[in-house]
């Protein structure tokens, strides 16, 4: 539970790190963005605020979510996920707790069947009262604007989009078609958005279904938590009794944890219920599990999603542009819809973002959306996708091959200096030429703290200060990544 349980030591933490992003961002800025927020609750990992306009929540989640998170960091280091949800009636919801007997109200349903000693196996995220029916959707939260409905279509994406409706369809029907399905991309092409539909849309149709969606973490997160509880049988039950798994950002798994999902995946295919995966990379590519879990991935399902292409991405910036256009009363003129288009070229977060930009820009100044003012309100969002974009797979390939140190050993827990400084080395250019935070790339390099990771960054950035030949060797193998 929360390290802020009382109401005037919450209050006492929010007006510090209010006061530091003023600090940090000027009195502009944090008028414009920062002073409606409240923070509602800390539970566990995650600090959860709230904010009166759902733009407000975009915007902010969008554009200042990092430093929010490294903010809370400074009183709360355990923090891993800041959380903006929309406050209605002055009442922030989704919350992740509610009061005791309202919990356990909630609840009720969904452990009747089950003996007392395994009501703490499934810690679960309470959204709101409206999802009170057995375990459905329990486990990470689901995006209610992520559906079938608001995804758009292309060449690119249209055979993952097809697969899903099966699933969806199948599931509702209590049939299987492809079992286990597993859906990759690089970030922002949809895979999160078509496990988020999948799950509203077997639950339009059948609300009696046992739907668990969960990142990769949460999963993590619960098995951990049932370990320690010594509650690690009744968890695994738990996750074998329901009829649609869907599991996002596999490539974060790792560990005990991925062997347990190695256990869970093959007892819900023998018992012929459904399972949908979502990573970065194709199953051969995920080296932080087992062979005899990538070999069950590969030998479903596996289906691919491409970088869009021109019209895909002016199909995305024209519905993001329609919804804003009907909630906010403004017009968003072909040409910039043409320019966004063609300009930002990376990925469906960026084409919203840059979307989201223009409208706050539209809201602050009253200047009306035009191509100038998208050249000047979105220009460091396309030069910063110039160049081209740098995985963390890419540098332990280049690390690896320049030390000669082998990559297992980049991600081991090895000590010895022919393996410390190339990982040191590793996690600063992670740092430098990604947008990784500093826990996700903890958890790429082994399952390291995101203190090690910062511990590196610093000692790269001194030894750089003080070798030159050392400096212009970075230099070097972040050319070689950026070519």
């Amino acid at each position: 539970m929360s390290t802020t349980d009382s109401t005037e030591g919450q209050r006492e933490l929010w007006n510090r790190i209010r006061a530091r992003i003023k600090a940090s961002v000027g009195a502009d800025v944090f008028t414009s963005w920062f002073a409606a927020l409240e923070l509602e609750e800390v539970l566990d990992d995650v600090a959860h605020l709230s904010a009166p306009t759902r733009f407000l929540c975009s915007w902010v989640q969008s554009n200042y979510a990092d430093l929010l998170l490294e903010t809370f960091r400074q009183d709360l280091d355990h923090i891993a996920r800041v959380q903006v949800t929309l406050r209605v009636n002055g009442q922030a919801r989704p919350r992740l707790a509610q009061p005791a007997t309202e919990a356990t109200a909630a609840s009720a349903p969904a452990t009747a069947s089950a003996s007392p000693t395994q009501a703490p196996v499934t810690p679960r995220l309470v959204r709101d009262n409206t999802a009170t029916k057995g375990d459905a959707l329990s486990g990470s939260a689901i995006d209610p604007r992520m559906t079938f409905d608001s995804f758009v279509a292309g060449e690119a994406n249209e055979m993952a989009l097809g697969v899903a409706r099966q699933i969806a369809n199948a599931a509702a029907n209590n049939t299987v078609t492809f079992n286990p399905v597993y859906i990759h991309s690089t970030v922002g092409l949809g895979k999160s958005h078509l496990l988020n539909a999948i799950a509203h849309a077997v639950q339009s149709a059948d609300a009696s279904k046992n739907i668990v969606y969960l990142t990769a973490d949460h999963f993590m997160y619960h098995f951990i938590t049932a370990v320690q509880r010594q509650s690690a049988l009744g968890f695994k039950e738990w996750l074998r009794r329901v009829d649609l798994l869907l599991i996002d950002d596999m490539q974060f798994l790792q560990g005990k944890s991925a062997t347990e999902f190695g256990h869970t995946l093959g007892t819900l295919l023998t018992g012929a219920k459904q399972v949908v995966v979502a990573g970065d990379a194709p199953p051969r590519d995920l080296e932080m599990l087992d062979d005899r879990v990538r070999s069950r991935l590969s030998g479903g399902l596996v289906i691919p999603i491409s970088g869009f292409d021109l019209d895909l991405r002016r199909a995305i910036v024209q519905r993001r542009a329609d919804q804003s256009s009907a909630r906010f009363g403004m017009h968003f003129p072909a040409p910039v819809i043409d320019y966004i288009a063609r300009a930002v070229i990376s990925h469906g977060r960026d084409l919203d973002g840059a979307v989201n930009r223009l409208v706050a820009a539209n809201q602050l100044t009253g200047e009306l959306i035009t191509v100038p003012l998208a050249e000047k309100t979105l220009g460091d969002l396309i030069r910063s996708h110039e160049a081209r974009r740098v995985r963390i797979e890419d540098i332990l390939k280049i690390v690896s091959r320049h030390y000669k140190v082998p990559r297992n050993e980049l991600l081991s827990a090895r000590r010895s200096r022919d393996v410390v400084r190339p990982r040191q080395i590793a996690m600063f250019l992670a740092k430098a030429l990604t947008s990784r935070s500093l826990p996700e790339i903890g958890r790429r390099f082994g399952g390291r703290d995101h203190t090690t990771v910062l511990h590196s960054v610093r000692k790269v950035e001194q030894m750089i200060k003080d070798d030159v030949e050392l400096a212009q060797e970075i230099e070097l193998l972040k050319r070689m990544l950026e070519e």
